[in-house]
């Protein structure tokens, strides 16, 4: 069993939790991520691992409430268990000859940059940070971002923090301005990296993006979480979930992602019965 020793409610959607997981805790890097199951009966998802400590033993997890099993996590407290929690899974990120990057998050993508531009950022680059909200009430974490980083630019999609517009608008704006990038890592919704990387290859800026694909296993074995990079079909899970983010199919792997809607629905609303003590 893995003890959750601590919970912090970020925002309306988003949750913050410390897991007890010396082993997993031992080996983590930025980029890596976990498989989870909360008991007996619930279903594995891949989080990825927003923050670790070796010398206390716990792994980080934020994550946003969005179907069945997310709901079910948030509603632990502390001091419960998790019955499942294996990693790190995953690539490590690689972070050799990256001097000055700009590191770009949007929505829940945001939790997962962090880490990136933390550990960037204690290797002595010169990190832009770039995040993205829809509105000022959802914005997470501000004051840990702005100290992993060299600068720190929050946009929302309303301006209801100062600051209107997309990630894509900062990193556009940056970029004509001179700055220059030994890479860019872009993590968030399908189609923010997307634009991310349509913008970077018009510069020539090799550009990483992270790859949180349907997984079932994490190990490879499922092929759930395949994707089409550079022709060539890849398994998020063992080859990722890191990638460049120019040899990307993001029209097949936006496909994808929608391919269990309809179940993913059916799911909730079964919850949402339970909830109501409604019996199916």
């Amino acid at each position: 069993m893995f003890p959750i020793l601590k919970k912090r409610v970020l925002n309306p959607t988003v949750t913050y939790m410390e897991i007890l997981a010396p082993r997993v805790a031992k080996k983590a890097q930025p980029g890596q991520f976990i498989m989870l199951r909360i008991d007996e009966n619930g279903e594995r998802i891949p989080l990825t691992i927003a923050g670790y400590d070796r010398e206390e033993g716990t792994v980080t997890i934020i994550f946003q409430k969005v179907g069945y099993t997310t709901y079910s996590l948030d509603g632990l407290e502390e001091g419960d268990s998790l019955l499942d929690f294996v990693g790190p899974l995953g690539r490590a990120s690689d972070f050799d000859g990256m001097r000055k990057v700009a590191v770009v998050g949007g929505g829940l993508g945001v939790a997962i940059a962090y880490p990136q531009a933390k550990a960037l950022h204690d290797l002595g680059a010169e990190v832009d940070f770039i995040v993205g909200f829809r509105n000022k009430d959802l914005i997470i974490l501000e004051e840990e971002f702005s100290a992993a980083c060299s600068d720190l630019t929050i946009m929302t999609d309303d301006g209801s923090n100062g600051r209107k517009g997309f990630v894509t608008t900062a990193l556009q704006e940056k970029l004509e301005a001179g700055a220059e990038y030994d890479a860019v890592i872009a993590i968030g919704p399908l189609m923010m990296m997307k634009a991310v990387c349509e913008l970077t290859r018009e510069k020539k800026i090799p550009t990483i993006v992270s790859m949180n694909s349907v997984m079932v296993d994490g190990t490879g074995m499922c092929g759930c979480c395949r994707l089409t990079v550079g022709g060539e079909t890849k398994f998020a899970c063992v080859d990722g979930p890191d990638f460049d983010g120019h040899q990307v199919d993001f029209d097949e792997a936006m496909a994808r992602s929608r391919m269990y809607f309809d179940e993913e629905q059916l799911s909730m609303e079964k919850h949402a019965c339970q909830l109501g003590g409604k019996k199916q």
